[in-house]
Formats: C-alpha cells, sequence, structure tokens
C-alpha cells in the first residue's frame, strides 16, 4: 500500500478483488477495509479487511502491496500482525494477502522470520500471472489491466469498458487513473476524450455529454439516431485535434483537412498512434508539417 496507492483504492470500491483472490466465498460487504494504526509501537497496518460479521471463520485480512524489493518486509509484516492479534485479540482466523508485481521483487524473511514463510495463512499474488490473462471476472480484469504494459493498457482498458454494459462511475475514474499512473505522457482528459473514442456507452463521461450534445444539433435536420452519430464522430475529430495541438502547435492545413474528412476508424488508429508518437510523422505517416 505504501508503494502503490491504486490498490488501497481498489480494495475500498472493491473488496471482492481481495476475496477473489484469496478464494473465499463471503460477501463483501460483510467486510470493511480501512487501515490500522499500533500506536504504541507506530506501526501500521495499510490494508486490513475486518468481518463484520460473528463467524469465526470468516477470516480477518491483513493485505499488502510490494512493489520494491526489502529484505526486512516480512520480518516488519509479521512483527505487525503477531502484534495486532496480540492486542485486538480478534475473534476471527486471519490470512495474510501480498502482492508482488513480479517474483523478482520478493525477497525471503531473515532466519528468525522464515518459519512464517511456511504457514498456509501467508498467501502471494504475483501480477506478472495476470498479463495477458482471459477469463478473468470484472474485479480482476482490474488487477490484469495494472498488470498490463504501457503498449497493451489503453487497448485492454477500451476492451474492459466495451465488454462490460454496465459499468460504475467509480470503476470508470478507477480506469482512468490506472491510465493516469502507467502513461504519464497524457492527462486525464486525454485519457477520458481516448476511451470514449471506442466506446460510446460512456454515458458518464463529459466527452459522450458534449459529443451528444452535438449530435442533438444535427439531430433536428437528419434525425435523433443520425444525429447522434454524427454529432461523436464530429466531436472525436475536434477533440483529436485539440489534443495534437496541445502536444506539436498549431497543425498545417494539410493535416487539419485530413482530419476533418477522416472517418471513426482512421480517428481511431491516428488516436493509438498519438500514445507513444514523438513526431506528426509518426502518426499521420509522411508529412510536410510546413504545408
Amino acid at each position: 500500500m505504501k508503494t502503490d496507492s491504486l490498490f488501497y483504492r481498489l480494495f475500498q470500491y472493491h473488496p471482492q478483488l481481495a476475496l477473489e483472490l484469496l478464494g473465499l466465498n463471503y460477501r463483501a460487504d460483510s467486510y470493511r477495509f480501512g487501515s490500522e494504526e499500533i500506536k504504541q509501537t507506530a506501526f501500521r497496518l495499510d490494508g486490513v479487511f475486518t468481518p463484520l460479521t460473528d463467524n469465526p471463520e470468516q477470516p480477518l485480512i491483513f493485505a499488502e502491496v510490494q512493489y520494491q524489493p526489502d529484505e526486512n518486509f516480512y520480518d516488519r509484516l509479521f512483527s505487525e500482525i503477531t502484534l495486532y492479534l496480540r492486542l485486538h485479540k480478534p475473534q476471527h482466523e486471519w490470512l495474510a494477502l501480498v502482492i508482488y508485481p513480479t517474483r523478482q521483487i520478493e525477497k525471503t524473511a531473515n532466519i528468525g522470520f522464515r518459519p512464517f514463510m511456511r504457514l498456509p495463512e501467508l498467501q502471494r499474488i504475483y501480477l506478472e500471472d495476470y498479463q495477458n490473462k482471459s477469463g478473468l471476472t470484472p474485479t480482476l480484469d482490474l488487477l490484469g489491466l495494472i498488470a498490463s504494459d504501457k503498449q497493451q493498457t489503453l487497448l485492454l482498458a477500451r476492451d474492459l469498458v466495451k465488454r462490460y454494459d454496465k459499468i460504475s462511475v467509480e470503476t470508470l475514474d478507477f480506469i482512468e487513473t490506472i491510465l493516469v499512473y502507467k502513461l504519464p505522457r497524457l492527462t486525464r482528459e486525454e485519457i477520458r476524450i481516448m476511451l470514449a473514442l471506442e466506446d460510446v456507452s460512456l454515458k458518464q463521461t463529459r466527452f459522450y455529454q458534449e459529443a451528444m450534445a452535438e449530435g442533438w444539433e444535427v439531430g433536428l435536420e437528419k434525425g435523433l439516431e443520425k444525429g447522434l452519430e454524427k454529432g461523436l464522430e464530429k466531436g472525436e475529430q475536434s477533440l483529436l485535434q485539440r489534443m495534437l495541438t496541445r502536444r506539436f502547435g498549431e497543425l498545417p492545413s494539410r493535416l487539419q483537412q485530413r482530419l476533418a474528412q477522416a472517418n471513426a476508424a482512421q480517428i481511431e488508429q491516428w488516436a493509438d498512434r498519438f500514445i507513444e508518437a514523438a513526431t506528426l510523422a509518426a502518426i499521420f505517416g509522411d508529412v510536410n508539417e510546413k504545408s
């Protein structure tokens, strides 16, 4: 948790993620997630899932995300857990969920704490196992998005939004946050635009509302459905031009004309190239930037 606030937010909005990773068949709303401070020692357990039921078999879950190699990590974690158990005396069993980006990051405990490593209560998850993995639940798909490489992140995010008819505003915001985190060259506004380019079901986004308004105006003359389609396409062209202008300055007249005449598929292709492109030529092919 100390190295990646993404997981803290993910656990807050989707506590069932921890339950799915641990293979536990409990309702997400039967837990309260938060941090716990052990004041006497200044220890802090950043992620604790506390059961809200009296069922002693429903475990207390300690969750940690470790992104940096740390030879003292397990010593500290087991010290915090055992001290928490001694002070709070919970009437539940317990599990420790540790999430690593890769196996190479993990370091074994020092010799005094190595017996803890063999406890069945310790369960480790490696994000590398979720890269390009199919057949995941909607919640685990978010984990796969975090685990994806930068080249695949935006495509996976689009696919994730497209595959689910109903997606909460919190989940949309979390997907955007992942993209901002992993694609720092893009602003949140640019990412929201690029997500909306392919999927018009994002009705909660400001992009969709603006494009829909344009569609209504055109629809007065050509029919509501056709107007919405034209409005979205016009909005895509305009927004992509704004993004290009922000990065490269005023566009050559030839490129402005190409944008105005482009269809949705072409705009999407240019938008994909925009993510990593350093020049206009890398986006549009050979262009005369002075024309």
